[in-house]
């Protein structure tokens, strides 16, 4: 089983080998692709030992998973597996106008792969010590991608996530140190006190005032990577920036990665500290919701669009926490894996957009639907499923936490809707009119080449969002409640 768990990272680690066998475009994006894939085999077999076993340990708690964290790793395997396979047609393309050089090409790979990695061993650590390092070294190997492109935005993009991270690194530090601090008077050993399995069984003993100030510094500290509001503000900029997979991966598995860590941290918390972790959570939720949907109503950058996206649906993941309850959490988790898929079928779009377009401004875009079929259906639907209509899943997470919501407070319920409705208008103005009306002279060339190549993570990403809406599995509810019950 130890074998197991450790290729889930390891596998996409092994493809930053790739280049120093001097392979180039598309062989660099087979690899990282391969690495997904593989990472995706292992977490899938992980889930079902750890669904009939239970939870595993090793190495004196520092390899750990229960059924939490292999929801969360499967969840990002998904997104390193569609965003590796579409920076297949993306380093094709940029190779071939020569957008990026070889450097650039092999760069991306390694830190693409390096990304991957990372994020998902931060998964599998039952130590909140390590899971901190683990996290702070995905955000190193990320910024690298922000910046690959090394144009003046892109740089200026790169240097803000690295300062502003930088406060998420010590918010985060700090909390866990008090975390650390709050568990000295039991009985247990230094490596235990940073050791989630014996933390959350001796919850209700750890003292209160450092846990409480504990807790809001995690959700400050790593809220900054989930993009929680006020911390979000790097977060338009790197997605904006970055190569459009990489985007795909910083929206739907780094900011997940962030949010795991507050999960974690909650479940510790909340048995002493009861309805204030909510109340912080929610604060910090519609905050985000409440920014991200009125910045979703400029017109602008079309990938900064799907930025603000991203920080209104991780506000509505902690608001969700915040409703708290079986349904709650439910609601939460199933509204990560959604627009974990969602976003990153939007992001892989993107790149198609502005590979053909050369452009990332939402009104220099129209016609996509007639200049290119695939492209434009993919993101009238991808854009229809994010903001959560019917029948894709993310109306069934929605709806969930909106049930979630009317069993404690009705007032915030309906604040909660009112802004996904302001979303929902705000966002399909936008890419409607990218989808409709008469299209633009694109390059062909480009059309030919990408298109094949793009189609299978298009495709299978709005497939899996259209099931999900439909028919949740049993086994991916049965994940979802054994997790629900591993942190409560």
């Amino acid at each position: 089983m130890t074998a197991l768990v450790l290729l889930v990272p390891v596998l996409p680690l092994l493809a930053a080998l790739a280049p120093l066998t001097g392979v180039r475009a598309p062989g660099l994006g087979i690899a990282v692709s391969a690495g997904g894939i593989g990472a995706l085999a292992c977490a899938i077999a992980v889930t079902v030992d750890v669904g009939s076993h239970g939870a595993y340990s090793a190495f004196s708690g520092f390899l750990y998973v229960d059924a939490l964290s292999t929801f969360f790793t499967i969840t990002v395997a998904i997104v390193v597996t569609l965003a590796g396979i579409g920076s297949i047609a993306y380093l094709k393309t940029e190779e071939r106008r020569a957008e990026l050089d070889l450097l650039q090409l092999r760069l991306y790979a390694i830190f693409f792969a390096l990304f991957a990695g990372l994020m998902l061993a931060s998964l599998e650590t039952g130590n909140l010590g390590l899971l901190w390092v683990l996290i702070e070294a995905s955000t190193l190997a990320s910024a690298v991608l922000v910046g690959l492109e090394a144009k003046a935005r892109s740089l200026e993009a790169a240097w803000k996530y690295i300062i502003i991270s930088s406060f998420g690194v010590t918010m985060a530090l700090v909390a866990t140190l008090f975390l650390y601090y709050s568990a000295t008077s039991l009985a247990l050993s230094p490596n235990q006190r940073l050791t989630w399995p014996a933390l959350f069984a001796h919850a209700h003993l750890l003292h209160t005032d450092s846990l409480r100030l504990a807790f809001l510094l995690a959700v400050i500290g790593y809220g900054t990577k989930v993009g929680l509001a006020p911390m979000h503000t790097w977060l338009p900029d790197a997605h904006s920036e970055a190569p459009s997979p990489a985007s795909a991966m910083l929206s739907a598995a780094l900011l997940n990665t962030g949010m795991y860590a507050i999960i974690r941290f909650q479940a510790v918390a909340l048995p002493e500290l009861g309805r204030y972790t909510n109340r912080v959570l929610l604060v910090f939720g519609f905050a985000s919701i409440v920014i991200g949907a009125l910045f979703m109503v400029r017109r602008g950058n079309f990938k900064r669009l799907f930025a603000y996206s991203s920080v209104e649906h991780m506000g509505i993941i902690s608001v969700a926490l915040g409703f708290g309850g079986v349904l709650g959490v439910y609601g939460a988790l199933l509204h990560t894996l959604n627009h974990a898929i969602g976003k990153c079928v939007l992001f892989l779009t993107s790149s198609e957009l502005v590979q053909r377009w050369r452009t990332r401004e939402t009104g220099e875009v129209h016609g996509a639907l007639r200049a290119a079929p695939l492209v434009g259906g993919v993101l009238l639907l991808g854009s229809l499923a994010i903001v959560g209509s019917p029948p894709f899943g993310l109306f069934l997470s929605e709806f969930t936490i909106v049930r979630a919501g009317f069993h404690g407070s009705s007032l915030l319920t309906f604040i909660l809707l009112a802004l996904l409705v302001l979303a929902f208008i705000a966002f399909v103005r936008s890419t409607a009119g990218m989808a409709t009306g008469e299209p633009q002279p694109v390059d062909s060339e480009t059309t030919a080449a990408t298109s094949a190549a793009s189609a299978i993570p298009l495709v299978a990403g709005i497939a899996g969002l259209l099931v999900l809406g439909l028919w949740i599995p049993g086994g991916l509810n049965d994940l979802i409640l054994h997790s629900i019950g591993a942190i409560r």
